[in-house]
């Protein structure tokens, strides 16, 4: 069972695996996949297998997504200024592939190779509404394929929940009709965390992620704002644009045994050009949650969050998943 403010409560099935490919191995991280079938109350249905595999002495990395969605969804519009009387139902069925292998450079960083691929297969809005209004890229079926590359500076000392060490990534992907895509753009994503241990286990994280886009960019590529990874309380999607800039922190406390409690906040804004990630129209978000270790060894959490979110307007919502945020 899971719950967010986008599928409300989801029923089905999820499993996750973890391994090593040595279990006497203690400089590589753990690896993990894992695999769900879900069916929300909204009527959503999806399935996908994810997951990251840390290959002896890490000197590969390989990131990986597979899933297919039937989504009912929102959209409010693009940009910054996305009022609430905006709402528009939308629906959509897409394939989503994803794949991200990085090899070591020297200790700690890391170079790589992505690739993603995206079919929309149906998106089914309101004739003359906000999508032929704003004249959306992507409002009719199409695909996507881009490659990129990535580099990455990485010292945190866990997979799931680390109390120390840092991630710094940035990487770009290029969509073209060379590789069979439909809309010609290119992604640019700068990611950076920082996980720090203070007084008796508790852990301050942090993270500054920013996302840009040049070029014709489809609806399902655009930045999406909010979620439940990224300025929780905020719909996924409630603002959508061309570029993105989030600040988020997160404090984690142990309580006794398995359980533990977190609060965050996090601001951040959107818009279609770069000079527009300001201060103007800036949202803020901000909430709790208790966690359950399921897997203490490996730090593998339930977490249960509840989140507000502040930007023309006020939401909120409940949030049931399994592992960090970020």
């Amino acid at each position: 069972m899971a719950r967010s403010i986008e599928t409300d409560w989801s029923v089905g099935v999820a499993g996750s695996f973890t391994f090593r490919f040595n279990r006497f191995d203690t400089v590589t991280r753990t690896s993990n996949t894992q695999a769900l079938v879900l069916y929300s109350l909204r009527q959503q249905f999806i399935t996908a297998v994810n997951g990251t595999t840390y290959f002896p002495g890490e000197r590969y990395i390989l990131n990986h997504q597979l899933s297919y969605s039937y989504f009912p969804d929102k959209f409010w519009g693009l940009g910054k200024i996305a009022p609430d009387h905006n709402e528009e139902p939308y629906t959509f069925r897409q394939y989503y592939v994803y794949l991200h292998l990085q090899r070591k450079l020297k200790e700690r960083f890391f170079g790589g190779f992505l690739y993603e691929y995206q079919r929309l297969l149906a998106v089914d809005h309101i004739a003359g509404g906000l999508f032929d209004q704003q004249n959306v890229a992507g409002r009719d079926p199409y695909h996507i394929s881009g490659a990129g590359l990535s580099l990455t500076y990485d010292t945190r000392n866990n997979a799931f929940a680390p109390d120390q060490g840092s991630l710094m990534q940035v990487f770009f992907n290029h969509f073209t009709p060379w590789l069979g895509s439909s809309f010609r753009y290119t992604a640019y994503v700068i990611d950076l965390r920082r996980f720090m241990r203070l007084y008796r286990d508790q852990v301050l994280a942090v993270q500054a992620y920013a996302q840009f886009n040049a070029g014709d960019v489809p609806l399902r590529s655009l930045a999406s704002f909010g979620g439940s990874n990224s300025m929780r309380g905020f719909y996924d999607g409630r603002f959508r644009s061309k570029n993105q800039l989030v600040l988020q922190a997160e404090y984690r406390v142990p309580i006794i045994w398995r359980l533990g409690a977190v609060g965050f906040a996090g601001l951040g804004n959107v818009g279609d050009h770069l000079r527009e990630l300001n201060f103007q129209e800036l949202k803020f978000s901000y909430g709790g949650g208790l966690r359950v270790a399921l897997n203490r060894k490996e730090r593998l959490n339930l977490r249960v969050d509840y989140g507000w979110g502040f930007g023309e307007s006020t939401s909120h919502g409940l949030y049931f998943q399994l592992g960090e945020a970020f």
